[in-house]
């Protein structure tokens, strides 16, 4: 791939997994009924941010009804009302809120993506499925050549990290920074109801990973922050 535009319209247009591009279809046909009166995207999502980035994100997959639903990860649900606000905070994010793809939002230095493009069932895909997807990172890391730190939510997106830059995990745990080669690898746990609303993953611990992220970045050579 020579482009993200060109990897981009690849990814949307995939039909490698059959469960999942049957579950996406479905799930946008019958809705809840918060969105019943909404038009979901039901295809598979593609990464976005800026190009240019020093951090990159890899979450698990998009939710039935957030990234499934506007057509943008960590768009119109809890876990993406978390990642924004954090982002605005930290000066990755133009807006705190990530609502639609037309809300205006705007990624700094900052990249989105996921192990898995499409929402799976229960949240839980298959080892092929995820094996399926592997090539859209490994494509993604090829062009956006400026990335020096990784940030993984959740111990799957970790470990699918590993796998990309062909390394042994060590340990998940929130909050770890490892370094592989050109890479700084940080770990935590992912903002979903299931860790928030437990007290799991506390706004004061997620705010400490990217404080972390950020002076990084900036005592990295010709940092933007």
């Amino acid at each position: 791939m020579k482009s993200i535009g060109s990897l981009n319209k690849k990814i949307v247009s995939c039909k490698k997994c059959p469960r999942l591009a049957v579950y996406i279809r479905d799930v946008a046909k019958n809705k809840v009924r918060r969105f019943k009166d909404e038009k979901y995207y039901g295809k598979p999502l593609s990464g976005f941010g800026d190009v240019n980035a020093k951090l990159l994100i890899v979450g698990l997959a998009p939710a039935a009804h957030g990234g499934n639903r506007t057509g943008r990860m960590f768009t119109g649900d809890s876990s993406g009302d978390w990642v924004t606000k954090v982002m605005h905070k930290y000066g990755f994010a133009s807006i705190p809120t990530s609502q639609s793809r037309d809300d205006g939002l705007v990624l700094h230095n900052a990249y989105i993506t996921a192990v898995i493009r499409c929402a799976p069932p229960q949240n839980k895909p298959t080892q092929e499925e995820m094996k399926n997807c592997f090539v859209y990172l490994q494509e993604e890391l090829k062009i956006l050549k400026n990335i020096s730190v990784i940030l993984c939510l959740g111990k799957i997106a970790y470990d699918t990290t590993c796998k990309l830059l062909e390394i042994k995990p060590e340990k998940f745990g929130h909050n770890k920074l490892f370094t592989y080669n050109d890479y700084k690898i940080l770990t935590s746990y992912h903002p979903s109801k299931q860790n928030t609303q437990t007290g799991r993953l506390t706004w004061k611990q997620w705010s400490a990973v990217f404080a972390k992220a950020k002076k990084l970045i900036r005592n990295m050579p010709k940092g933007d922050f």
